[in-house]
């Protein structure tokens, strides 16, 4: 038999929670169809290991592969072969904690009910060189969007344009710093990497006892260590531990599972299964059903009229209890299951109790630290504005974004539209950039929009991020921007090299809310804050204002926007 001539081997290291560390209950978390699946063969290592120990083996096997039909169609040669995949999983408890290796398909016996989902970005967070970040996941709430960057040689972890205040990190990848693991015995300044999301990634010691010696250190790190501080921000997002609150949080999302969906309750792909979503040709979901329902895709509409549809009080339990299984071929039989998993996995949801914020993301209720919560609510306190700078009409309810903005210049002297009036740079040869919706008499740049959902507010306050920094590092976008307000205002155009010294966001929020730090969308309020601290930081002064909301038209002078 071939072994490693190395003393190390790169694996996935998983920390198990509720497990106690006994052998019984290693093998009791274990799903017993998945292990007959595999025919599974059983071993106890534990006096090789020096430690409670579960070693579980076995393979998956396919008499025909799903491409053999495919390819009998297209070229009419008879083609029949099988598929074997091997899988391994180890289980050993070290010091009182229940931890799991998966060898190639052997992994996916570890259910993720038992899984720790911080473990490995919480280890990589205290141990990896924020200066040589190569691999970051994050998660916008609040609009279902994941970021994936790669950076094989590494780069710093303000670089990568992650906002602090506004994402989750889910994975984190890059060069380890000071490490005491079986990989530097021989040399301390050997490089290694790791990343870590739900598990652990690195480069383990092969033998018994250095495996053993490698999860000791990595504990002792979680245990004794505190994040870099370029890192810190990770961990300002936590998850629920109270179970009376978790409950009342459950039966939150079971009264918003009966209403209309608003926006409130998106898609979120699980994170540690990103490779079997893409995968995946077919999705079978059953939410309280006999039958699944298969898609090409995760359907959100179809589990949300599944849970609408079901009595008060039970929803939520129906989504707990839905599953979703992934398949690697259209025609969904047994032998091309990926993945099964919890529909709760597959969605996020933002809720509200009282002043305290939440949301649910891979099955797992998270809260925004009080103290940083109330860190962003100051900081937005203070771009919110009860005299605005500017003078704003009061929009028609009946009205579009495009009809508010070209009714201002007709119902307030000197302020010139905008909208949909775009300029051109190098950088931006199709549509162009969106200077601003309103400029107002001292040339501030006024961004407007009308909101029913934080969605609408990342759009807009991305919108002022590109076009200040189009006005700062483009002449010929600046020169294009200066001619548009020249024929527009010919006796008073802008001065030469204008630079915005001001942007102020304007905001219908929903159908007339008073905008304040209490009705703006928490995810809103924390992007507005990242958003302002990059503008502050280019010398651009933030504002934001409400508009007021009427039913009834004022008179309008008809001045339109120029653009076309």
């Amino acid at each position: 038999m071939a072994t490693s001539t190395s003393g190390t081997s790169k694996r996935t290291l998983y920390r198990l929670t509720g497990v106690a560390p006994t052998i019984d209950a290693m093998f009791d978390v274990l799903d017993p169809i998945r292990l007959a699946a595999v025919g599974a063969e059983l071993h106890v290592p534990e006096e090789w290991l020096g430690v409670p120990a579960l070693l579980v083996t076995g393979s998956f096997e396919q008499p025909v592969a799903s491409w053999c039909g495919e390819i009998n169609r297209t070229t009419g040669c008879e083609v029949s072969r099988p598929v074997n995949r091997s899988a391994g999983l180890l289980m050993l408890a070290v010091d009182g904690e229940v931890y799991a290796i998966g060898y190639d398909q052997g992994f996916r016996l570890v259910p993720d009910s038992v899984k720790d989902r911080r473990f490995g970005l919480s280890y990589v967070i205290r141990r990896v060189d924020p200066a040589q970040i190569r691999d970051l996941v994050s998660h916008t709430p609040g609009g279902g969007r994941t970021d994936i960057t790669l950076v094989p040689g590494g780069a710093p972890v303000w670089s990568l344009g992650v906002q602090e205040h506004a994402q989750i990190v889910r994975r984190l990848g890059g060069r380890l710093d000071g490490i005491e693991l079986t990989i530097a015995q021989d040399d301390r300044t050997k490089i290694s990497s790791v990343e870590g999301g739900t598990g652990l990634r690195m480069r383990l010691g092969i033998d018994a006892a250095n495996l053993v010696a490698d999860i000791r250190a990595i504990a002792r790190v979680l245990r004794d260590e505190t994040p870099v501080p370029e890192l810190e921000f990770v961990e300002h997002i936590v998850p629920v531990k109270d179970a009376d609150l978790v409950t009342r949080l459950d039966q939150r999302l079971d009264d918003m599972l009966g209403e209309v969906p608003d926006g409130r309750i998106a898609v979120a792909v699980p994170s540690d299964h990103w490779d079997d979503y893409g995968a995946a040709q077919a999705f079978a979901t059953k939410v309280h059903s006999l039958e699944a329902r298969l898609t090409d895709d995760f359907s959100l509409e179809y589990v949300l009229g599944r849970a609408r549809v079901q009595r008060a009080g039970t929803r939520f339990a129906a989504l707990r209890d839905g599953t979703v299984t992934l398949y690697a071929h259209t025609r969904a039989q047994k032998g091309d299951v990926i993945w099964t998993s919890g529909v709760l996995r597959w969605i996020e949801v933002e809720v509200a109790l009282g002043p305290r914020r939440f949301f649910l993301l891979d099955g797992q209720w998270y809260e925004i630290g009080a103290a940083y919560l109330e860190a962003i609510r100051s900081q937005v306190e203070r771009l919110i504005t009860g005299t605005p700078s500017v003078d704003l009409p009061a929009w028609v309810l009946g009205d579009k974004e495009r009809d508010y903005n070209t009714s201002v210049p007709g119902l307030r002297r000197g302020y010139l539209c905008f909208d949909r009036d775009n300029v051109r740079s190098a950088l931006h040869r199709g549509n162009g950039v969106e200077i601003c919706d309103l400029l107002s008499p001292d040339d501030v740049l006024v961004m407007v929009k009308r909101a029913k959902g934080s969605d609408a507010l990342s759009h807009l306050f991305g919108q002022a991020v590109v076009a200040v920094q189009t006005l700062l590092h483009s002449p010929e976008a600046g020169d294009g921007f200066a001619r548009k307000v020249a024929e527009v205002r010919p006796h008073r155009p802008l001065p030469e090299g204008f630079r915005p010294s001001k942007v102020v966001f304007a905001i219908l929020l929903k159908d007339g809310t008073d905008l304040t730090a209490d009705t703006l969308f928490p995810f809103s309020q924390v992007t507005l804050v990242q958003t302002a601290k990059a503008l502050e930081a280019w010398g651009v002064e933030v504002e934001v204002v409400g508009i007021q909301a009427t039913q009834v038209p004022p008179g309008r002078a008809g001045i339109r926007c120029l653009a076309a």
